[in-house]
Formats: structure tokens, C-alpha cells, sequence
């Protein structure tokens, strides 16, 4: 499985892309982060990060993509920020008719260091052990995406086991071709 996970940011936005299967060793086939400037208009941000998100999934052709959940934080601003480009990366793969997945920070976290409140030297910390690199990628950004990859790599067999699980549950099944009430062969 090829996985880019994005860690959004109207700043900074991690991108980064991992291939690899649960259980077996992963790569990491590319790593960065789409930045714009601060001063900018937030439309003119916000196309910025299209161009540069559509120009790695151009490159880098992933199959699917895994974009951290955004969370409540208390400055309305980034997170209202972080919102919009999340929409932006989700946006750019449902174009391609990639599937999306969200996960959240603690999710991640837990996935690539075993605890969900671990720090960003931690996450860094083994997205280098776990991809064998020399050193952390850098900005913390790019390292989350590869932890975003990482993760969705690792918890996708089991989610996908649990949706089919959920719908044979919800979806009935075949018609017994006994009318209600029958109780052939039964004794109540």
C-alpha cells in the first residue's frame, strides 16, 4: 500500500509518503511540507496548498490518502486554519477518486510510539527508527505526515475487517423463505 499523509497546516502542511503492508517493513518514498506565507490572503493560501498537494499526488501517485483529524483547540484561529486545509487535501484526493482517511493526533501517536499523548521528539523519534532514516525529518510537519502514513499502513486491515463486519450486521440477510411466525420444526 502507497499512503500520503498529510499533516495539515495553513503555514506549513506536511506531506509525506510511505508504502509498505501491516506486519512487514516500510519505506518512506518521499517526505516535505507545502508552505505559503503568512501575509497571504487565505484564498491565495489555500490554492497554494492545492497546487502543492495536487503536485505530490501527480508525483508520488498514493492510493490512498491519510490526513490527521482535526481536533478543538482553543485558538479558533488554527484550528480554523488547519480545517481548511484538511478540506484542501481531502478535497485534492476525492478529485482523483482516492479514498480518505482520518485519523486523530492521538491515534497516530499511538500507532507509531504506543502511548496517544506522546510529544513531537517521540513521533519523530520513531518515524526515523520505524522508516531506518539517518535522522528526523524535519520540520516536525513532515515527520507527522510520515507518522500519519505509518499509522493508516498499520490500522487499515483491521478498520476495513470492522466496516464489513458493520455492514453484514446492518445488511439482512437472505429471505428464509418461511412466512413470519413459522415455527417449523420448533417447539417454543
Amino acid at each position: 500500500m502507497r499512503v500520503l499523509g498529510v499533516d495539515p497546516g495553513l503555514t506549513r502542511c506536511g506531506v509525506g509518503v510511505v508504502e509498505g503492508t501491516a506486519g512487514r517493513r516500510l519505506s518512506m518514498c518521499a517526505v516535505g511540507v507545502v508552505r505559503t506565507e503568512s501575509g497571504a490572503a487565505i484564498a491565495e493560501r489555500l490554492v497554494h496548498i492545492e497546487r502543492g498537494i495536487d503536485g505530490w499526488l501527480d508525483e508520488q501517485r498514493p492510493e490512498v490518502v491519510a490526513v490527521e483529524r482535526v481536533f478543538s483547540q482553543h485558538n479558533v484561529t488554527t484550528v480554523m486554519g488547519t480545517a481548511q486545509a484538511s478540506a484542501v487535501a481531502m478535497l485534492c484526493a476525492a478529485r482523483r477518486g482516492l479514498p480518505v482517511a482520518l485519523h486523530t493526533p492521538s491515534e497516530v501517536k499511538a500507532a507509531v510510539t504506543g502511548t496517544g499523548r506522546a510529544g513531537k521528539d517521540q513521533v519523530g523519534a520513531m518515524v526515523t527508527r520505524l522508516l531506518r532514516l539517518q535522522s528526523p525529518p524535519k520540520p516536525a510537519d513532515a515527520a507527522d505526515a510520515l507518522a500519519l502514513a505509518i499509522c493508516h499502513i498499520w490500522r487499515a486491515p483491521a478498520q476495513h475487517r470492522l466496516q464489513r463486519a458493520n455492514a453484514a450486521v446492518r445488511t439482512p440477510g437472505p429471505a428464509s423463505g418461511r412466512g413470519a411466525g413459522s415455527s417449523k420444526g420448533s417447539t417454543v
